[in-house]
């Protein structure tokens, strides 16, 4: 996908030192703003990412009522007026989702429970993106939807309705699937259970407690709500944690740049976003948790990693949901590790903001990797350095992009990265915090 933007990454001069903040984390900043958006009152978030995906968010609420007013230049602190529960009004025009799936996905849930109708878009990326997951049980609650592929792909068009409560079996291992179901449960008439095929991020789960609403953890694969008819805005202010998807790019650079030393403040270690540190654990990475605490209802520490010799090994299939936004970077640790990485049962991968499977072998292939793509993963044998000098293609996914930034500095010379600046909608402080700790990363000049 050619969205421009090019990064010039590595070789790393020397050994990467330093003690970095990275931007809160954009699944909690997401759920923040929609929930402070159906709540009484006015609700202050502290910690906000922004990114491109978080301020569509933004967008698509200020269109349906709800105001955000922004309390520092940088954006990441913000205070929501909410509109209720049952407030929100009817767009004048489409809902834009950007290039969010989250946006996109969990909005479904409540544009399902409204009394109005609403089309939702995206760019060209997000429209490529599946929503059957989400069409389907919100129909089954009874809402309308329609889009392309019979409501599979975007723009949906949806008309909200009196919804029913529904025990739902979902067959993916989704957050987002479990969020959307949930957030339209709010609107609906009885208790909503969501059974999961394995556990995944419970964001949605910890935060509605803080706006008045409960959430009943039955089992590990099962949550239900009863919906309490009203959300009301905390009295405490919304601490939204660093992205431990953001501290993993540093996280996997510091590991492989010998005598590396960095400290990464406040991450988010929710044992639902931690599987990145339990891959990496297993592959013998020196990660060391201090200061552990808690932000709100989410444990975060300060995360130590020192440079040390990777290991290949075989992922645990239950790590996979835990870990899934980290793969992309993940795999870089893997081609320069010693040994086997084999990463089975994460055909997820293939519906991101780009195929990351066949794009991440492709790149890596490039740079000389040992990496065999196979349909639900990858097995990867690793080497000491990569090959430099080439050209790859991010395809306009953040994560791809940032990724071979980080591959980039153990290759044995410079790698251009094409189709980068969808770095925006998730991290834009990217590569000022890159060369901070002094990894080699500059974006192109034309």
């Amino acid at each position: 996908m050619d969205i421009g933007g090019t990064l010039i990454a590595g070789p790393a001069k020397g050994p990467l030192k330093g003690n970095i903040t990275v931007p809160g984390d954009k699944s909690m900043s997401h759920r923040s703003i929609m929930l402070a958006a159906l709540a009484d009152g006015v609700t202050k978030i502290e910690g906000f990412l922004p990114g491109d995906d978080n301020f569509a968010t933004a967008a698509m609420f200020e269109a349906m009522g709800a105001k955000v007013t922004w309390l520092n230049d940088e954006k990441t602190a913000l205070t929501v007026e909410g509109v209720g529960l049952f407030g929100l009004k009817e767009p004048e025009n489409v809902l834009d989702a950007g290039n969010s799936g989250t946006a996109a996905r969990l909005i479904t849930g409540i544009l399902a429970g409204q009394d109005f109708h609403s089309v939702l878009v995206g760019d060209a990326s997000l429209h490529t993106r599946p929503m059957q997951r989400v069409a389907d049980p919100v129909r089954l609650m009874g809402a309308e939807i329609d889009g392309r592929e019979g409501g599979n792909k975007m723009p949906l068009a949806i008309r909200g309705k009196k919804l029913k409560a529904i025990d739902f079996v979902s067959p993916v291992a989704s957050a987002q699937v479990k969020s959307c179901v949930l957030l339209a449960a709010l609107f609906a008439d009885g208790e909503t259970t969501v059974t999961e095929p394995k556990a995944t991020r419970d964001h949605t789960e910890r935060m509605l407690p803080l706006f008045g609403q409960a959430v009943e953890r039955i089992d590990a694969l099962s949550v239900r709500l009863k919906p309490c008819g009203k959300l009301s805005a905390p009295k405490e202010t919304i601490q939204i944690p660093a992205d431990p998807s953001s501290a993993t790019f540093f996280a996997v650079a510091a590991s492989l740049v010998e005598g590396s030393d960095v400290v990464l403040n406040r991450i988010g270690i929710n044992p639902r976003r931690d599987g990145w540190r339990r891959v990496m654990a297993d592959m013998q990475a020196d990660l060391i948790l201090e200061n552990e605490g808690k932000v709100g209802a989410e444990p975060v520490a300060d995360i130590r990693v020192q440079a040390t010799t990777l290991a290949g090994m075989k992922v645990n299939p239950q790590d996979i949901p835990d870990a899934i936004d980290e793969f992309p970077v993940l795999f870089v640790a893997a081609a320069l590790s010693e040994g086997t990485f084999i990463l089975d049962e994460a055909e997820e991968l293939r519906v991101k903001e780009s195929d990351r499977i066949a794009t991440m072998v492709a790149a890596l292939q490039a740079c000389g990797a040992d990496i065999e793509e196979k349909p639900d993963g990858a097995v990867i044998h690793g080497k000491k350095s990569l090959k430099g000098g080439v050209t790859v293609d991010a395809h306009g996914d953040h994560r791809i992009a940032m990724a071979m930034a980080v591959a980039a500095q153990k290759a044995d010379a410079e790698i251009r990265i094409e189709n980068a600046a969808a770095i925006a909608t998730s991290f834009p402080s990217f590569v000022e915090l890159a060369q901070r700790i002094g990894m080699n990363v500059r974006w192109e000049t034309s």
